[in-house]
C-alpha cells in the first residue's frame, strides 16, 4: 500500500528499551522489535514511559536502541559466538552417564555490559522528549505489547487526545481464562489492561482467529462489541528459513527440543516425567529445555535439579540465541510443545518453517498455525507422549517419517510482508 495513505504512527517503545536487561528474546520481543523496526524505519515517532510520564523521542534514538539490543542478543547468525549453544553441544556429547543437568547452561553478560545496559535504561527513563500533546492530529498510537496499559496514569493522556487512534496487539486472554497458570498479580492486571484496551482502542490486532473470537467476546462483555479486530499471522524470523544442515558435532545424538519460558502453562512437568520413565528403561534420548525460568515453576526446577534419572539426559539452556535455536532444530528428532494453552505458539511455526518435526498439544490455535503437519496429542496424555518420544527416537522412525511427509504436503505460510501490510491496511481504514 502507498505510504501516503497511512496515518501518522506513534509506536510505543517502552517495553522494547528495557530488553537490554534480558540475555535473549522471547516471542513477544521478536514481534515487538519487528513491528518497531517496520514503523520507525517508515517515519513513525517513538513514545516511551519516562520519569516524566509518556514522552515522544527521536526515531533515530529508538532505531539505535533496537540495533544495540539485537547485537547483544547475537541475532547475526554466528553460533560460534553463542556460548550457550556451545555448552549445549558439550552437554549433549558428554560421555554416557555424565551428570549434565546439575549445571544450568545460562548466558551471563559481563559486568561492563550490565552497567552499560542500565545506563541506557536510565537515559530513557530520564528522557525529557516532547509531550503527547505534540502528537500529530489523527495519528495512530500503536502499542505492540500491551505494556503498561493496565496503569491508569499511563493511559490517561489518551483521554485528552480523542483524535488519536489507539491500537494494541493482543496476544491472548489466557490469564483471564486460565488464571491458575499465572501469578495472581498477572491474573488481576491482564483483565484490567484489556478493559483499558476496550475503553480506548480504535482497533485491535491479534495473531490468530481463535484469539480474535475470544477478544470479541471479552469486548462485548465490556461494552465494545463493535471494536474492529485485525488477524495478522505472526511472521517467523528469516533465520529459520535459511537452509541449515544438521550440526556435524551432534551427529549420532538423539535429542528433542522444548522451547518456551519455564512456567506451568508450558507443561514441562509432563515431559520430565516422560524422561524419568524413559531413563528407568535405559533408553532415554536427550532433552534440551530452551527458555528462561518464569513463574510458579518450583516443581519443574526441583525435578531437573534433584532427580537422578534426569541428570544425564536433560539440559536446561537459558539465553540461547535465535541462530543457536535454529541450529539445534536442524538436528532434533522433533520440537515438543505440550502446552495447555497458547495465543499462537511461535516455536511451532519456527520449527515447521525450519523443517523440524513437531509434536504438539491438540490445541485449536496449533492446528491454525500448523494445519495437519504436527503430530497432535492431548496435553494430559502422558502415555501418548511417552510412546511418541519412543517412536521418534527409533533410527528409522516411521512415525517421524510420516510427519515429515505431511509437512511436505502442508504449505506453512510465512510471509512477513503480508503480516505488515495486513496491519498497515487495517490502520489506514480506521
Amino acid at each position: 500500500m502507498s505510504r501516503a495513505s497511512m496515518p501518522p504512527v506513534v509506536y510505543d517503545v517502552t517495553r522494547l528499551v528495557t530488553r537490554g536487561l534480558n540475555t535473549s528474546p522471547n516471542g513477544i520481543d521478536r514481534v515487538d522489535f519487528a513491528l518497531a523496526r517496520r514503523f520507525l524505519s517508515r517515519g513513525a515517532v517513538p513514545l516511551s514511559c519516562t520519569a516524566f510520564g509518556p514522552r515522544l523521542a527521536e526515531t533515530r534514538k529508538a532505531l539505535e536502541a533496537i540495533d544495540e539490543i539485537e547485537s547483544f542478543w547475537r541475532e547475526d547468525g554466528d553460533v560460534a559466538r553463542d556460548a550457550v549453544y556451545q555448552a549445549v553441544v558439550a552437554a549433549l556429547t558428554a560421555p554416557k552417564g555424565a551428570r549434565i543437568a546439575r549445571a544450568r547452561l545460562e548466558r551471563k553478560p559481563g559486568t561492563e555490559r550490565i552497567a552499560r545496559n542500565w545506563r541506557a535504561l536510565r537515559d530513557w527513563a530520564l528522557h525529557l522528549g516532547r509531550p503527547p500533546s505534540e502528537i500529530p492530529q489523527g495519528a495512530v498510537y500503536f502499542n505492540g505489547t500491551q505494556f503498561l496499559l493496565d496503569r491508569p496514569w499511563y493511559v490517561r493522556w489518551l483521554g485528552s487526545r480523542p483524535d488519536v487512534k489507539p491500537v494494541s496487539f493482543v496476544y491472548d486472554l489466557l490469564p483471564v481464562d486460565q488464571p491458575q497458570f499465572f501469578r495472581p498479580v498477572e491474573a488481576m492486571l491482564h483483565p484490567r489492561r484489556n478493559r483499558n484496551i476496550c475503553r480506548f482502542a480504535a482497533g485491535v490486532v491479534v495473531s490468530a482467529r481463535e484469539v480474535a473470537t475470544r477478544f470479541k467476546a471479552f469486548a462485548a462483555e465490556n461494552g465494545r462489541a463493535e471494536i474492529p479486530v485485525c488477524v495478522a499471522r505472526l511472521p517467523v524470523s528469516p533465520v529459520f528459513e535459511a537452509a541449515t544442515e544438521p550440526p556435524r558435532e551432534l551427529a549420532g545424538v538423539d535429542y528433542f527440543v522444548v522451547c518456551g519460558t519455564i512456567e506451568p502453562r508450558k507443561n514441562h512437568l509432563l515431559l520430565l516425567n516422560v524422561w524419568r520413565e524413559l531413563a528407568s528403561r535405559g533408553r532415554a534420548p536427550k532433552l534440551v529445555v530452551v527458555g528462561k525460568r518464569g513463574w510458579l515453576n518450583e516443581n519443574v526446577v526441583d525435578m531437573m535439579a534433584r532427580c537422578p534419572a534426569l541428570a544425564a539426559n536433560v539440559v536446561e539452556a537459558a539465553g540461547l540465541s535465535t541462530p543457536g535455536l535454529r541450529q539445534l532444530m536442524a538436528g532434533a528428532r522433533a520440537l515438543l510443545m505440550p502446552s495447555f494453552g497458547e495465543g499462537f505458539g511461535l516455536p511451532v511455526a519456527e520449527a515447521l518453517v525450519a523443517g523440524a518435526p513437531v509434536i504438539a498439544s491438540d490445541l485449536d490455535v496449533f492446528r491454525e498455525v500448523g494445519g495437519a503437519a504436527p503430530d497432535y496429542l492431548h496435553p494430559l496424555d502422558g502415555l501418548g507422549w511417552l510412546q511418541a518420544i519412543r517412536d521418534y527416537s527409533e533410527p528409522e522412525s516411521r512415525r517421524r517419517a510420516a510427519t515429515l511427509a505431511r509437512m511436505a504436503e502442508v504449505k506453512i505460510v510465512n510471509a512477513p510482508d503480508v503480516f505488515f501490510e495486513t496491519i498497515e491496511t487495517f490502520l489506514a481504514a480506521l
